[in-house]
């Protein structure tokens, strides 16, 4: 829920006094402005913006970019046409083409996208067209975007090969869980992207908990990425009937909103490792995502 106690947390610039190291950002993934609001106000450095999270995340709404834009936080939008694995035809890869253009269009200040080729290696033919189209769409709005790899690094035959791959195409960050089914299971390939790929942003995402980050600072990724998702309350008047594939049950078929409390102690947490001084309050065990 978005109005669990949390005290509001602004975003900080710059390295720990004395250090000269780049600070380690938070990377919220949400889906609303809502949730963007509420990543901006507990510490969130950005925000991906993406819908269907409980389906590994689907491009989001041209309107959606804009509203969540508008809150004043970073948000790069993510742009994934379908579900699955991320071996796209033409026609897929077309559609997402046009789908990175209406994103920064509608002011995405990055976009988050990848795909692979059926023997797992990146497809490197469409990212290029997918960056390609996302610095065009930039370009003659007079200003530039960020380009990041998503997960499906994370399902290529080499992660390490992958990362070390992207400064040449353009791409200067990489969301990624280290090949594995979480980011704390994948540390070590993580620490591995990092020393390949000195000109690409490591992004640890996929299962962090509060206990983890720590580690995954220590490993050197510039940045952390975490859903901070919970159960929105059901607002239905009438009665419930499964639609599609929703929710088995009445208390299951709703939306994720993103929960300031976790947020907070993410950025707590990340604070800490980094060398600012620690907030008060926080377990040091919250489920990030």
């Amino acid at each position: 829920m978005t109005d669990r106690a949390a005290a509001p947390h602004r975003a900080r610039s710059g390295p720990p006094a004395g250090t000269g190291t780049p600070r380690v950002a938070l990377e919220i993934a949400v889906t609303s402005p809502a949730g963007a609001r509420t990543a901006r106000d507990h510490g969130a450095d950005r925000v991906e913006l993406c819908t269907g999270l409980e389906l590994g995340g689907l491009t989001p709404s041209a309107a959606a970019v804009e509203s969540v834009a508008a809150a004043g936080v970073p948000a790069h939008a993510l742009v994934r046409c379908r579900p699955g694995d991320f071996v796209y035809d033409a026609e897929e890869v077309a559609l997402m083409v046009a789908e990175v253009r209406s994103v920064v269009a509608s002011g995405a200040a990055g976009v988050v996208v990848g795909a692979l080729t059926a023997e797992g290696a990146l497809d490197t033919g469409a990212v290029t067209r997918l960056a390609d189209a996302a610095r065009d769409a930039a370009r003659s709005r007079g200003r530039s975007v960020e380009i990041t790899l998503h997960r499906a690094i994370d399902q290529s035959a080499d992660p390490v090969a992958v990362a070390a791959s992207l400064p040449a195409l353009g791409i200067t960050r990489v969301l990624s869980s280290g090949g594995a089914a979480t980011a704390p299971a994948g540390l070590a390939t993580l620490a591995d992207m990092v020393a390949a790929a000195p000109g690409v942003q490591v992004m640890a995402g996929g299962g962090v908990r509060t206990a983890d980050i720590p580690a995954l600072v220590a490993a050197g990724v510039a940045a952390v990425h975490l859903s901070a998702k919970t159960r929105g309350r059901p607002r239905r008047g009438g009665a419930w009937i499964p639609l599609g594939v929703s929710g088995a049950s009445a208390a299951d078929d709703t939306h994720f909103v993103t929960d300031a409390q976790v947020v907070a102690e993410a950025r707590r947490a990340l604070d800490t490792a980094d060398g600012y001084p620690a907030a008060p309050g926080g377990s040091g065990q919250t489920a990030l995502s």
